[in-house]
């Protein structure tokens, strides 16, 4: 199917801002009908302020072994390599930063348990990456809420008949017809294993791997054409300041905590993705 796909830009959504009017703002002249709108979910929470400060964070014996040994060790000696990540990536890992990345896993620990803090990354759906000082953005509770709160907004607004989907970066891997994923609040369909495992075997096995659709709202889509969007719209909208906390405090040249909101303002941002079939 050939498509046609435009990445809306927006300044950068900060807690307590509007998302809802600046996408329907946004987006409302170029709707036509059978469009899809892929939303970020990160985009979305940071706005709802679904956030919280790690500075706070007291991080106890496990969150410090899990950041000192598991993630230095074991990730950036073993499974950094098992799950083909990039030389870049390892290093990255074997200089996992001790204080900042205690006080994160204490966090997944405390709001997931020890299977997901064993994750590299975007544990749960917990993410620091585009996010300032110490703060990390947590997944939204009822994604197909907001899902639906956009369709209809933008449904009185138009009155087109449009697919609304959000999604997150968090991978999905797909053997045939079997979709699994560690988001704990995938659409319906794909199965939430939770924990560092799926990813490790999803990578592993080199299984194809897109972007986790959340929810879906308005014109049916299939499951396999909901991951193709959603990876669409990860590919189309790029990675804000960085695709890692590493290369946001590198693009800066400050340390992880120091990256405040006026520099991830700095940087494009494209929340929104419109997708027309041709």
């Amino acid at each position: 199917m050939r498509l046609r796909v435009k990445a809306i830009e927006t300044r950068y959504w900060r807690p307590g801002d509007d998302y809802l009017k600046e996408l329907s703002d946004k987006i409302q002249p170029l709707l036509r009908d059978g469009d899809a709108v892929v939303i970020s979910e990160k985009a979305i929470s940071t706005s709802s302020g679904n956030i919280v400060d790690e500075s706070k964070v007291k991080p106890g014996v496990s969150a410090k072994l899990i950041a000192m040994l598991w993630m230095r060790l074991v990730w950036g000696r073993f499974l950094g390599k098992i799950c083909h990540f990039k030389d870049a990536s390892i290093r990255h890992l074997r200089n996992y930063p001790l204080r900042e990345g205690a006080a994160h896993k204490q966090i997944v620990l405390q709001l997931s348990g020890l299977l997901n803090a064993l994750k590299y990354g975007s544990e749960a759906g917990i993410d620091v990456s585009n996010m300032p000082h110490s703060l990390a953005c947590l997944p939204l509770e009822k994604p197909g809420a907001e899902a639906r709160r956009i369709y209809r907004e933008l449904k009185k607004r138009t009155g087109k008949k449009i697919t609304v989907i959000i999604s997150d970066t968090d991978s999905t891997f797909s053997f045939h017809s079997l979709h699994f994923t560690s988001h704990p609040k995938p659409l319906r369909g794909i199965i939430s294993l939770g924990g560092f495992f799926p990813f490790v075997l999803g990578r592993t096995l080199r299984l194809r791997q897109r972007a986790t659709p959340l929810a879906l709202e308005g014109l049916k889509l299939s499951l396999e054409e909901a991951l193709n969007l959603a990876e669409i719209a990860h590919h189309s909208r790029g990675c804000g300041a960085g695709r890692t906390v590493w290369d946001a405090a590198n693009r800066y040249g400050v340390d992880f905590s120091e990256v405040t909101w006026e520099m991830l303002s700095e940087a494009s941002h494209f929340p929104i993705v419109l997708i027309r079939k041709k």
